[in-house]
């Protein structure tokens, strides 16, 4: 299975080491303008509103013309964004670039129907895990260089940088990854609009969008604030920040590849879950008490393995709900769901921060993710128990 993998999990470790590199620069480079918190909020919102647009489109079409093709077509789009935003002079251009690389973000959504083509479903949950370990790989190196680049060479060196490594996945790309969907499938996959919204009153489907939403409306609340919550309650700074997301990035590696391939074939995919969501919650219940690096550790370190624990499972759990010819659309709307939680969250989570203080920007995004995790309990109780994959052959 591994092998198979390769392709796509190289392209995924040099995007997400692109990509990693704004998620602590971005709040920073934002208020250099003189921009309160709650303009951060506004950019993150911006990339996710078009990103909302496009993502379950993307999915769809590539269960029309294959996944690489859009993966094409994507990284094209980012590697102008990111360029666009090395030369951003003020806050509208920078949410000129956001908006594109939204626009063109079919990454996600994609590269998990392509690994949901390429493997059975019995063995999803550990190959979700290692496209999770690739991610997390990613953000070791990303943070820390970007912010080590920012701190020598200001902002645009790191920006430019990430759309360098866009041109690299692009060649990669198009070099070596094998199509997953054979011109037969291709031809029987001509779903469209319908059939995104379809999947939302899909009586199997339905149920597990409305926790994802839930889900990540709390996540995306806390990615958008993250960075001015440490920065607010312990001092860190852009390097500071960005050698905390690298050393996150490390736990998630050992944690993928070591753990939570076999965590989620012993336990199943929804109990895996639910407890990805259950150790999110426990750490952003701690987020107002987080004033001393002991108490943000165990925070980083409780958010880290739901975090890991909910990437593996989550994919794998839809791709299985999922009929094989609309799998790509199942996972584009899933994607959209994302995008529509990055939309609204940011600038409500930033502004109650930037307004109220910590406490109650937590307790939203603490709310949240306890409705997710009620809907996630009511649903395993419905399905009933599930057979263990443990016996499956981890690799091939």
């Amino acid at each position: 299975m591994i092998l198979r993998l390769l392709p796509i999990l190289g392209i995924t470790f040099i995007d997400i080491l692109g990509f990693s590199i704004l998620i602590p620069l971005m709040p920073f480079f934002v208020k250099k303008f003189g921009a309160p918190d709650i303009i951060v909020g506004v950019v993150f919102a911006t990339y996710s509103l078009c990103q909302l647009i496009a993502g379950p489109v993307w999915g769809t079409v590539s269960d029309r013309i294959g996944r690489k093709m859009v993966l094409i077509v994507s990284q094209i789009g980012s590697t102008i964004a990111w360029t666009m935003l090395a030369f951003a002079p003020s806050i509208p251009f920078v949410l000129l670039s956001r908006a594109l690389e939204g626009l063109s973000g079919g990454n996600i959504g994609v590269t998990q129907a392509y690994v949901g083509d390429l493997v059975e479903p019995k063995k999803r949950g550990q190959a979700f895990a290692y496209v999770g370990a690739a991610f997390a790989a990613g953000f070791i190196f990303g943070p820390a260089a970007g912010g080590w680049l920012a701190g020598r060479y200001g902002f645009m060196v790191p920006f430019l940088v990430a759309a360098a490594l866009q041109v690299v996945t692009l060649v990669v790309t198009i070099v070596m990854l094998p199509e997953s969907r054979s011109r037969a499938e291709n031809a029987q996959a001509a779903v469209g609009l319908r059939d995104i919204f379809g999947s939302l009153g899909d009586k199997d489907v339905a149920p597990l969008l409305w926790l994802r939403l839930f889900y990540t409306l709390g996540m995306y609340g806390w990615f958008s604030a993250m960075t001015l919550i440490l920065h607010q309650q312990l001092g860190w700074n852009v390097a500071e920040t960005s050698y905390v997301f690298a050393t996150f990035g490390i736990m998630q590696v050992v944690l993928q590849i070591g753990v939570i391939g076999r965590l989620v074939g012993a336990i199943g995919n929804r109990v895996a879950t639910n407890l990805g969501i259950v150790l999110c919650l426990l750490a952003f219940v701690l987020v107002p008490f987080a004033t001393n690096f002991a108490t943000a550790a165990v925070l980083l370190v409780l958010f880290g393995v739901g975090i890991s624990i909910e990437n593996a499972s989550f994919p794998a759990l839809a791709s299985d709900l999922s009929p094989d010819d609309r799998r790509g659309t199942v996972l584009g709307v899933v994607s959209g769901l994302d995008s529509l939680a990055g939309f609204v969250m940011p600038p409500i989570v930033t502004g109650v921060l930037g307004a109220f203080g910590v406490a109650p920007a937590a307790a939203i995004i603490a709310g949240l993710v306890a409705v997710a995790l009620a809907l996630g309990i009511v649903q395993t109780r419905r399905a009933g128990p599930q057979p263990s994959s443990l016996t499956a052959t981890p690799a091939d």
